[in-house]
């Protein structure tokens, strides 16, 4: 029986990590956009959850480019959610 070498499975598995929080914080920018409950709060979790990740990845400067792009978009986000949370409120009183 052969034995696997295990030092390329690092690398993917940061890899494959880095891949699971992108299509997390994808996800949760969808369902804000889809109107769900607590969406905002979940994104915000999701893009923090990223930052703190990608410090600790051999690929960071990366990821770190993409989560500069992203979180500006994801922020612009919130905030519009959050506005239109408190119209709509104001306007059912």
């Amino acid at each position: 029986m052969t034995t696997r070498k295990t030092t390329h499975r690092a690398g993917c598995s940061a890899h494959l990590r880095g891949e699971r929080i992108k299509d997390e914080v994808y996800r949760q920018m969808f369902f804000l956009e889809e109107g769900r409950a607590g969406a905002e709060t979940a994104l915000a979790a999701a893009l923090l959850r990223a930052w703190l990740a990608a410090g600790s990845t051999p690929a960071a400067s990366e990821e770190q480019a993409w989560l500069r792009k992203i979180s500006s978009l994801c922020l612009e986000m919130i905030e519009g959610s959050m506005q239109t949370q408190g119209t709509q409120e104001g306007s059912s009183q």
